[in-house]
């Protein structure tokens, strides 16, 4: 069962949603994910390459604990 803020997230229009492709995006095939900020630190997250799928959202705490993962190598390919 998903929690309410989480909720609120998928409940969002993200229509007008402001895309970023990631600094570390491979530019020459253009495969990368594109997130949008959703206010106080959630974000909603989105395959550049498959944008009619629905984006994944994230609460500010679990993006916070992604990208703490991602520096600490926890994934196999930190920065």
């Amino acid at each position: 069962m998903m929690d309410a803020g989480k909720a609120e997230l998928y409940a969002m229009d993200l229509t007008g949603a402001d895309w970023v492709a990631s600094s570390h995006s491979n530019r020459w095939d253009k495969t990368c994910v594109e997130v949008a900020d959703l206010g106080g630190g959630a974000v909603a997250v989105r395959d550049s390459q498959n944008k009619e799928l629905p984006p994944l959202r994230f609460t500010a705490r679990e993006w916070a604990a992604f990208r703490l993962g991602v520096r600490n190598g926890e994934f196999g390919w930190g920065l």
